[in-house]
């Protein structure tokens, strides 16, 4: 009798993976949410997004300052095509991308908050 394992005994650590599974999968979750949250608090990001941009002015911006490596149609030698970029990024990405330069070579550009929903407007539009 004392060599056999009981029932309880085997259950118990199931039981306590289980839930640690779970908690870790809430925390997961509840981080997903959180951090765009945060993210849309940033007082350039919320001045980005209240604003109504202008697909023209936004195209004239990204002929200036993007066009020489992100060609908006076709692929291009340095940077990747920008053609439905907002199908695949949002809006604070886009506009932490930017802004940020975080992927060189790319080079951080610091457009006014009229400026940065303009380009934001043109690349829905693309």
């Amino acid at each position: 009798m004392n060599n056999q394992i009981t029932t309880n005994e085997i259950k118990l650590p199931i039981g306590r993976l289980a839930v640690c599974a779970v908690a870790a999968l809430l925390a997961i979750v509840l981080a997903s949410l959180a951090i765009p949250l945060l993210q849309a608090h940033d007082p350039y990001i919320s001045s980005v997004l209240s604003l109504t941009g202008d697909p023209v002015q936004g195209s004239a911006i990204f002929q200036m300052n993007c066009a020489g490596c992100h060609i908006s149609f076709t692929d291009s030698q340095v940077g990747p095509s920008l053609c439905k970029v907002s199908q695949h990024k949002s809006p604070i990405d886009l506009i932490r991308q930017v802004t940020s330069g975080r992927t060189p070579p790319m080079p951080q550009f610091q457009p006014s908050p009229q400026e940065m929903a303009d380009l934001l407007s043109y690349l829905e539009k693309i």
